[in-house]
């Protein structure tokens, strides 16, 4: 492609050149020939066809005169069919200018077919890379700024209430009743920032590129049923019925066990928390031929419409569920997403009065060669 467009370029110069020299050559022959009917110069015409000037000095430096003014005449002829290229050249100056003092909304328009299209065509394409890289930094600052906040704000709730009844302890006579009182409560919120700082390890870890998965043989319709058994003890707690619906027994797929548990455990104590209301929990399972679906589904409140582009992101919790009640360190759904992105799978969610579906769809088989994954027997 860059030779035949170097090549139509060098092709349309060459093209120009001659046609200028053809008009300067005309141009020379029209004037000498005038100039011979006033001057001393005088053209011969032997019958070899050959032309002989002859003439004075003087007359000499009309013919040199002669010769700059055609030399002028090709350059100029040379310019008017090269102008389109010239002032190209200079749009594409001008911008490349803007673009290194900043202004990434520079665009160059591409026009014709040659090699300084192609140029403008690829500092468009850098232009564009550049401002969707900035726009990525900035926003990566943004969430990283979002994400310290949050952090400290979690850490700092749960640890303000541990330091001020221990210092209640410490400083106040109290009963014995009083003392066990406020020592469970302490042990309740360091619990909340063990959970904290257990997701933050999660979270980092699986968002990190250096993650190397250990791949096995898993049954994940076991895996769900075995997940929702030890869910027992919090659905009767909570007055809430579970079923799983499958349309087959078993279905064998690649995958990370301790990675995938961690997944469903999230969205299933999701689902416990904010979908309590509901006072049900299904999971149905949809095997196809290269593909599993998993849905796991509540029926508590409907999560607006403008949060769910949101919902997987870092320290993300709708409004009303940022409770007492319900607690979570909003890394539960962001660690989901990473682990199934993991796996090269999907997960979705959509909420309506029919319920709220966090859908999460995994390829029975991986490729073992990737540099992430490791296959252990």
């Amino acid at each position: 492609m860059r030779d035949d467009l170097e090549k139509k370029f060098q092709t349309k110069v060459i093209i120009n050149i001659l046609f200028s020299l053809v008009i300067s050559i005309l141009v020379e022959t029209l004037l000498l020939s005038n100039f011979s009917m006033f001057s001393g110069l005088h053209i011969i015409n032997r019958e070899n066809d050959t032309l002989l000037i002859r003439g004075n000095g003087s007359d000499l430096v009309v013919i040199l005169i002669l010769l700059v003014f055609g030399i002028g005449i090709f350059a100029l002829s040379f310019w008017i069919l090269q102008r389109k290229s010239f002032e190209y050249i200079d749009d594409i100056l001008l911008a490349i200018k803007k673009i290194s003092a900043g202004d990434l909304n520079t665009n160059i328009d591409v026009k014709g077919d040659n090699e300084f299209s192609e140029i403008a065509a690829s500092i468009n394409k850098m232009a564009e890379e550049i401002r969707v890289l900035m726009e990525s930094e900035r926003h990566n600052e943004k969430s990283k700024n979002e994400m310290i906040t949050n952090i400290a704000h979690d850490l700092r709730t749960p640890l303000t209430s541990i330091l001020g009844y221990l210092d209640l302890i410490n400083k106040r006579d109290l009963s014995e009743e009083t003392k066990k009182e406020y020592l469970k409560i302490v042990y309740e919120k360091s619990k909340k920032l063990q959970d904290l700082i257990e997701s933050l390890f999660s979270f980092t870890k699986t968002n990190s590129s250096k993650l190397v998965l250990k791949i096995e043989k898993i049954d994940i319709i076991k895996l769900l049923c075995q997940l929702m058994e030890e869910f027992y003890p919090n659905f009767e707690n909570k007055g809430i019925t579970c079923s799983v619906n499958t349309n087959e027994d078993s279905c064998v797929i690649d995958g990370d066990g301790t990675l995938l548990a961690r997944l469903f455990d999230n969205l299933i104590n999701n689902a416990i928390k904010y979908g309590a209301d509901g006072k049900r929990i299904d999971i149905k399972i949809s095997v196809e031929k290269k593909i599993v679906k998993i849905a796991v589904i509540n029926y508590g409140k409907v999560i607006p419409a403008n949060e769910l582009p949101l919902i997987f992101g870092k320290f993300y919790r709708v409004d009303q569920a940022r409770n007492s009640n319900t607690g979570g360190t909003g890394l539960g759904l962001a660690i989901a997403k990473n682990i199934t992105e993991l796996h090269h799978g999907i997960i979705d969610v959509s909420s309506d009065l029919s319920g709220t579906i966090f859908s999460v769809t995994l390829p029975k088989e991986l490729d073992v060669e990737r540099e992430n994954f490791k296959r252990t027997e």
